[in-house]
């Protein structure tokens, strides 16, 4: 773990307050910086569509194109007049001020397309002193300017005019120190008030992920009986009952992985034990040996090598190791050469084994480890048929796939254990017996079997009246049987 990287509430933290931050600084820009820009070209919009209006009044040669004009000045604190190129009014022939300067506004422009605006200092009176005030608070002298836009026009009989509108720049010194005072106040209010909301969000979020790493901790060092609880947001909810699912899985699989250490450890003391008493018992008499004495280190011995054999097979296709040879051949077949084989090991026993079906199947599979599929399910009917020694094989075919199904008449399984009994380390919760034959590990490898052949299998059982294993997988081709 590396302790240099930040805790996740620290993370959120500085991720608000950042955030925060970022948005005080646009304000503060917005608010002081950017305002007298901002002003300035709003201004020059509005001029822009007050001259579109008094354009199109006076190309519609309105009778009330004074009141018009009186109108939109009011509205935008404007003066507007309607000139020619000369920067004679149209509108009062008479009236002569601004008479030059409207002339050089025009030339501009004209100069610039047809539109211009600049920015001029509010002279007064004939002495030419400049208009300045004051701000409120006895501070620095703002000079008024004024904005004048020209935008030159042709009347519907082709005759071209101008209009020039003068607007007062008022000065955004004082509104930005305003402004700036007041952004002094904000910005401390909303520092702190998003340092407390950081703090309480950081804090939301980061504990509940705090408890489950503290569970998880507990949990890897091997305390399976770890809850997590996680409230607060639908994923961390979602966490917690996905890591409680694992610790349960992983505290039932720590179980059974010892049962079956303990399981594997019985049967293979007994065999050991036997082995050792009867080798023993032949090195002290040596010329009491007797075949029934032989026979038993040998079934020990062969006990033994299957039980290890077990072992390895579940290792190798658990990880993957065992690779597939297909080949066509003939279920029905395999199946009698496989009965007949273990009908003469249990024919002592007093087992009666019988083999339903109808005509010889044929399968593209795994010879070998589809043998052992069988091979082990009947084992496993061999082990649990209880009194009855009698096991029912039927094989049967719906469409395009075959179903193998093996019954035994004994003691049956508990429902509750059914969901289970396909899990590798799985045992019922009755006591351990050593089986008559086999390592008791056979059904999980049945199942990764059949997985591998992309087949189903499946398993219907009653207390006290028995168990019915099955499998099926897809047939190649089916021929009649021959007699």
């Amino acid at each position: 773990m590396n302790l240099h990287t930040p805790k996740l509430k620290w993370k959120v933290f500085i991720f608000l307050l950042s955030f925060c931050s970022l948005l005080l600084l646009i304000l503060w820009l917005f608010q002081t910086v950017f305002l007298d820009t901002f002003y300035r070209r709003i201004r020059v919009m509005e001029v822009r569509q007050s001259t579109v209006e008094i354009i199109n009044a006076y190309n519609e040669r309105s009778e009330n194109i004074r009141e018009i004009i009186r109108e939109v000045q009011d509205i935008n604190d404007i003066s507007i007049d309607i000139v020619d190129l000369h920067g004679r009014s149209l509108l009062t022939p008479t009236q002569t001020r601004f008479r030059d300067e409207n002339a050089d506004h025009i030339a501009l422009a004209i100069e610039r397309g047809g539109e211009s605006h600049e920015y001029i200092d509010i002279p007064q009176g004939r002495g030419g002193f400049v208009i300045v005030r004051r701000d409120s608070r006895g501070g620095n002298l703002f000079i008024l300017q004024s904005l004048v836009y020209a935008k030159t026009a042709y009347t519907n009989t082709g005759e071209q005019f101008a209009v020039i509108i003068r607007a007062i720049i008022s000065p955004v010194d004082a509104t930005v120190t305003t402004l700036r005072y007041q952004l002094y106040y904000i910005s401390g209010i909303v520092l702190l008030l998003s340092v407390i909301l950081a703090i309480i969000i950081a804090k939301h979020i980061a504990n509940p992920i705090e408890k489950i790493t503290q569970s998880a901790l507990v949990l890897a060092s091997g305390s399976y009986n770890t809850h997590f609880t996680g409230k607060g947001y639908h994923e961390i909810s979602v966490l917690s009952d996905t890591l409680n699912t694992a610790a349960s899985e992983l505290g039932r699989v720590e179980n059974l992985r010892r049962e079956l250490f303990a399981n594997v450890s019985h049967d293979l003391r007994t065999p050991l034990a036997l082995i050792y008493s009867y080798a023993e018992m032949m090195h002290d008499f040596p010329s009491e040996i007797t075949s029934e004495q032989t026979q038993t280190i040998l079934d020990e011995t062969k006990r033994l090598t299957m039980l290890v054999n077990d072992v390895l097979d579940m290792s190798k296709l658990e990880n993957d190791m065992e690779t597939m040879n297909y080949s066509e051949y003939n279920l029905t077949q395999s199946i009698q050469q496989i009965i007949e084989s273990m009908g003469k090991l249990l024919q002592k026993e007093g087992f009666e084994i019988v083999f339903l079906y109808e005509e010889d199947i044929y399968v593209k599979a795994d010879k070998i480890k589809m043998d052992r599929v069988f091979y082990n399910l009947l084992i496993n009917a061999v082990n649990y048929s209880g009194e009855s020694r009698k096991i029912t094989i039927e094989q049967t075919v719906n469409k395009d796939q075959v179903t193998v199904s093996v019954t035994d008449y004994g003691e049956g399984i508990e429902e509750k254990d059914l969901p289970f009994i396909w899990d590798r380390y799985y045992k019922s919760g009755k006591t351990h017996t050593r089986a008559l034959i086999g390592s008791g590990l056979g059904l999980y490898i049945v199942k990764k079997i059949i997985d591998n052949h992309s087949g189903k299998y499946g398993v219907e059982s009653k207390p006290g009246e028995g168990s019915t294993f099955r499998f099926e997988i897809p047939v190649k081709r089916r021929v009649e049987c021959l007699n």
